[in-house]
């Protein structure tokens, strides 16, 4: 662990960049892992949470505006993406605003979440203020949890909780990867 931190340290402008784009690209664990390292006084948790939100908005921002752009010539050349758009689609006329803000969570959902939202007639203006307020939400609750499980695993091994705290924390990481399995599996 000693090793892992100190490189972190040494290259913490990479770590941030590395951060930005994975939220650009899709979503995940990455920002909760780091903020879970912040208290150990490596990584600034504001700027893990500044590179998710930037990462998460800009990422949607461009997906919605090369859908607004090449809209359905996207769909005429990748059929692939005919099936998957038109159930986002359905999912943005039943739910409405309230899918800007749910698309973020579902594995796979992040990826392509911005793209049918570009194919609609909501005007940018409408979807860069929800996009902004929903990537700041998801940004929020991945850092503020990772770094409230990060806080805590820092007291519990300062109480000598070492060796259990680390089963502990892989128990938990385990447990929740398989109910996020479990429940996107559902959806």
């Amino acid at each position: 662990m000693p090793q892992i931190l100190t490189w972190l340290e040494m290259n913490e402008a990479l770590v941030y960049g590395i951060i930005f784009s994975y939220c650009a690209l899709k979503s995940g664990a990455l920002p909760f892992l780091a903020a879970a390292l912040a208290p150990q006084a490596v990584l600034d948790p504001y700027l893990i949470g500044g590179a998710a939100f930037l990462g998460g908005y800009l990422g949607d921002e461009l997906r919605f505006a090369v859908a607004r752009q090449y809209g359905d010539g996207l769909v005429t050349r990748f059929p692939k993406l005919s099936k998957p758009l038109d159930a986002t689609r359905r999912m943005i006329d039943r739910y409405g605003v309230a899918y800007l803000f749910l698309y973020r969570y579902p594995k796979g959902m992040r990826t392509i979440g911005a793209l049918p939202v570009g194919l609609t007639p909501i005007p940018w203006s409408q979807f860069t203020m929800l996009n902004a307020a929903s990537a700041l939400l998801w940004a929020s609750i991945l850092v503020g949890g990772g770094f409230f499980l990060g806080v805590q695993l820092a007291e519990t091994i300062a109480a000598g909780w070492g060796a259990a705290s680390i089963t502990l924390l892989l128990l938990f990481i385990v447990t929740a990867v398989l109910l996020f399995q479990h429940t996107q599996a559902r959806i």
